[in-house]
Parts: C-alpha cells; structure tokens; sequence
C-alpha cells in the first residue's frame, strides 16, 4: 500500500474528504482532532500545568520521559 499527502485549503475539505469517502479504492485513517477535543486536551494540559505549579502534582524527570519513548 502507498501512502499520499495532500494540502487542501480549508474551505475545500469538507467536500473532497466527502469525495474520497465515496471512493471504494481509498482508506481514511484519522481525520484528526476535533475543535472540541484540542481544546479539552488544551485545558487538560493547563490545569495540570497549574497542579504542578502549586505542588500538587509530580513530574517526570526528562530522561525518565525520553527512555520511554
């Protein structure tokens, strides 16, 4: 299997993920996030920003977070 990357203007995606949709040649994976979901995970994040500013949340040392990785 081949894989394609496509730049399409914004307005313009809704119709050609339609089209492509309608194409029993071609599998979509992930669209992507949601507007609702990046700004959940964007709250989720600066909260838990705040928890460690305030102590109440513990870090992970980098090379802890790199080794896993």
């Amino acid at each position: 299997m081949k894989q394609v990357t496509l730049n399409i203007k914004e307005e313009k995606l809704p119709f050609f993920l339609e089209l492509v949709k309608n194409l029993a040649l071609i599998q979509l994976d992930n669209e992507g996030d949601s507007k609702e979901e990046i700004t959940t995970n964007l709250k989720e994040g600066f909260d838990e920003l705040k928890l460690y500013k305030e102590g109440n949340l513990k870090g992970t040392p980098l090379k802890d977070f790199l080794n896993e990785l």
